[in-house]
């Protein structure tokens, strides 16, 4: 559970008898823990063993009340945001649960049953070797439909009770998209990356987006080397060197596949669709060494183990930081005040 379940919990500082967390949970919620009294006191390592079960047994309570209603409606909404989705299950689940894969399709700005037929296609066009496949519906009908703010919340609602309901394994979530769900893919991966263990990018445009965050997200672009509108054949090309220079600066991260398919325009007769075995390859690391966060057109609050106050985020702001041993290393922060959590699998808290 890791970094989905860190939001939640991150914050508690300390417990000092599991009894106490158990009264505690039966009437209250998770969001209220870390402003408990109790929750003042030192743990020890054996401490946390214990009392992670009751957190997370918690957790797995609350977003199924929270969203069952949506989940069996297959429908997920924030507001006046409705984000539908259809898919299925390939294979058997391994041990410790299945892969999950949003594909993003294509269309924009165009009529409503031009971007159902592109939903309809995407439901059909990929198809992993094992894991949950779901394809969502973008809840408007634009350009942009795949990276306007307020559809990150969305897709958070949307992997949680895919987590919860059907044991996907959240270190094993994948996204990909085509044409207009490409763009999706350049703006999404950066801006949600520690939620990805990989993205794959096919006939896409990046407009502005940047791929500092991908230090920990294998990337792949798929692009058909006569596919000249708007000029994304030259345009993957040029963010491939990008991930080159950005490999070159940080060794053993940014990893990523170019692929410029000969002879071949916006439609590359699915020879990109060997791009869902190649995300299998990927487990995502809840907890990376090095971090590489820059605030997108929608900024976050917190970042793999890393949280700011919202109110002081603006596009741009930049936190580099490495972890090794007991030390972290701030190579670079924009805001006045971060905020670290730490846990017993990164740091010898003894």
């Amino acid at each position: 559970m890791a970094v989905l379940l860190f939001g939640f919990f991150a914050g508690i500082t300390a417990v000092a008898q599991s009894s106490q967390l158990a009264q505690f949970l039966e009437k209250y919620r998770l969001e209220t823990l870390a402003k408990q009294s109790f929750a003042q006191t030192g743990l020890s390592a054996g401490d946390c063993k214990k009392l992670v079960p009751l957190l997370t047994e918690m957790w797995y309570q609350e977003v199924s009340e929270r969203l069952q209603e949506q989940g069996e409606a297959l429908c997920i909404r924030r507001g006046d945001r409705v984000l539908r989705y259809e898919g299925q299950d390939f294979g058997e689940p391994p041990e410790d649960g299945y892969s999950l894969y949003i594909p993003l399709h294509g269309g924009g700005a165009a009529p409503k049953e031009v971007n159902d037929q592109q939903w309809k296609n995407q439901i059909e066009l990929y198809a992993p070797a094992q894991g949950i496949y779901i394809a969502p519906r973008a809840p408007w009908d634009d350009w942009n439909m795949w990276f306007k703010p307020g559809i990150d919340e969305l897709f958070e609602d949307l992997i949680q009770w895919m987590v919860v309901s059907f044991g996907v394994n959240p270190n094993r979530v994948y996204l990909l998209g085509y044409s207009a769900g490409g763009d999706g893919v350049w703006r999404l991966a950066p801006r949600m990356a520690d939620r990805w263990a990989a993205a794959a990018m096919m006939a896409g445009h990046p407009g502005e987006a940047r791929q500092e965050n991908l230090r920990n997200v294998p990337f792949q672009i798929w692009m058909g080397e006569k596919d000249a509108a708007y000029q994304r054949n030259a345009e993957a090309v040029r963010k491939d060197e990008v991930l080159d220079s950005l490999e070159a600066a940080y060794p053993l991260s940014y990893i990523h596949e170019t692929h410029i398919v000969k002879d071949k325009g916006h439609w590359m007769e699915r020879q990109d669709s060997v791009a869902v075995d190649w995300l299998a390859n990927f487990e995502r690391d809840p907890l990376p060494y090095a971090l590489v966060w820059r605030q997108e057109e929608v900024v976050r609050p917190n970042f793999y183990w890393l949280e700011v106050d919202q109110r002081e985020a603006q596009q741009g702001m930049r936190v580099d930081a490495e972890l090794e041993g007991n030390t972290i290393q701030l190579l670079r922060c924009d805001y006045r005040k971060l905020r670290i959590y730490l846990n017993d699998e990164m740091v010898d808290l003894d």
